[in-house]
């Protein structure tokens, strides 16, 4: 079976016509998996025991005529969402040997639809990073240049994806961890509105801006996702107390008449020339649907770096203290309690996590908390005063995913900031707990994907998925050379 950038419905219809079995298709991929991954360094645990079980038990459903939108759909999962029995390292030597003795409710969800599980893909290490070189385990590449970075956190899934490697997978986006590496790899990611997916069972970096969300082929796949995953859940206290719709249900429908803001601070100095092309020229194509663009400004923009990592470093400062080589995780050496503390956490963790771990102490510490902390949560809320404005008179809003398209591997290294400035594009996202879909919109000369970001009212992941999918029906997308 050719497996490059099959959908997750024309699977459901191989399998339901037995053109192809559950086993035979998850071998499949294993087969392609055990071919590339070796270069690409996509997956840190592959579960081919496990996978083989669970593709028996999807085909008896099959075969008994119960099959929903994923049983036996093989998919990937990022390495921070718990799998009961399966390690989970968050991509850290703080949790090299963790194996979790419960499962994420998104997990508990695709249990119940059937799905096969492939492996744990790589990732940011505690997702903080936009490269997904600071992974302790498996540095991922970029399918279409494995020279550069495929993005982060969620590199992992969307290079895997994009690689054909699974059809699907599960990333997480805290500033933009699923949309920036789709529109790094040539994929399709959304981030849901906060709330609208249970955190449970996901590893927290930033408790208030964290979210689980697809990555696929395109926008119709997301939306079949998100149809198993999405819920309240009485386990998350975050979690929205919101009816669930059928997110397929616009698919398909005409966007005429669709009102499109294009915030100018987006297209401004720092933005790629061809990035901006490409996002424009998709701006005219809808327009040519039936859209109506409108103009605006977005003036918080600007702050919006500075606020977001304040926040999330001190949320990441918090959530990680919980690791302290004690009660479970990497265990360092030393005679005191103290040493042991020190220890552990100076060996289990990675340089970009300690950096976040100081700033957020840093912030939170007495006489820094007014001046830095408690002026982030303003910037935070005027953020929000700013996007509701907009959506009085728009529907939805269209900018570039991220600045640039992919960056060679090592080129940031030395410059955490300038890897800090490429999340302009979508971190306001997370901070307004909106719902944010990344698309291909076009292609640089040397044939790197560039992403464009449709951003839609709380809660409206419906309108955003229409968009999204009415611009890919006339765009032809094309697959790395892999």
């Amino acid at each position: 079976m050719n497996l490059t950038r099959v959908k997750i419905r024309e699977l459901r219809k191989s399998l339901d016509s037995k053109e192809i079995g559950a086993a035979e298709l998850c071998g499949e991929y294993f087969k392609r998996i055990e071919a590339v991954d070796p270069e690409l360094l996509s997956y840190i645990t592959v579960t081919k025991e496990k996978a083989l079980k669970d593709a028996e038990n999807a085909q008896k459903l099959i075969d008994e005529g119960k099959s929903t939108a994923l049983t036996g759909i093989p998919l990937a999962i990022k390495d921070n969402i718990c799998i009961d029995g399966v390690r989970t390292t968050c991509a850290s030597k703080m949790l090299e040997n963790f194996v979790p003795p419960y499962n994420a409710t998104v997990i508990e969800k695709l249990n119940v639809e059937g799905y096969v599980l492939l492996g744990r893909t790589s990732m940011d290490e505690f997702a903080m990073g936009g490269s997904n070189q600071t992974s302790a385990f498996a540095k991922t590449k970029n399918p279409y240049d494995l020279g550069r970075v495929p993005g982060g956190s969620s590199g992992g899934s969307a290079a895997a994806v994009s690689a054909s490697l699974a059809p699907a997978a599960l990333g997480s986006d805290t500033g933009g961890s699923i949309r920036q590496p789709s529109s790094f790899c040539g994929v399709t990611g959304i981030k849901p509105t906060y709330g609208r997916v249970s955190r449970y069972g996901l590893v927290a970096f930033a408790s208030s801006l964290d979210q689980i969300g697809p990555i696929c082929s395109d926008a119709h796949d997301c939306a079949i996702m998100l149809n198993a995953i999405c819920g309240h859940d009485r386990h998350d206290a975050t979690s929205a107390r919101v009816d669930t719709p059928d997110f397929t249900e616009k698919l398909g429908q005409p966007i005429n008449g669709m009102k499109i803001a294009l915030p100018k601070e987006f297209y401004a100095e720092g933005v790629d020339d061809a990035v901006k092309t490409a996002v424009m020229d998709a701006a005219r194509e809808l327009e040519k649907q039936g859209a109506v663009l409108v103009d605006c400004s977005m003036p918080g923009l600007k702050y919006a770096i500075p606020a977001y990592y304040l926040i999330a470093c001190a949320e990441a400062a918090s959530n990680l203290s919980r690791f302290d080589g004690i009660k479970y995780g990497f265990r360092g050496e030393g005679r005191t309690f103290e040493e042991l503390i020190r220890d552990s956490r100076s060996r289990g963790f990675g340089e970009e996590v300690k950096r976040r771990i100081l700033l957020g102490n840093y912030a939170l510490s007495s006489g820094y908390y007014d001046a830095y902390y408690k002026k982030a949560l303003a910037l935070k809320q005027e953020i929000i005063r700013q996007y509701n404005q907009i959506f009085e008179r728009a529907d939805v809003i269209l900018t570039p995913t991220a600045p640039t398209p992919a960056y060679k591997i090592g080129s940031q290294d030395n410059d955490p900031v300038k890897m800090y400035q490429a999340d302009i594009c979508t971190v306001t996202v997370n901070i307004a707990k909106l719902p944010g879909v990344s698309t291909t919109c076009g292609y640089t000369e040397d044939g790197l994907p560039v992403g464009m970001s449709i951003i839609g009212k709380r809660f409206d992941e419906q309108t955003i998925l229409q968009c999204a999918d009415a611009f890919e029906q006339g765009f032809s997308p094309v697959a790395p050379k892999l």
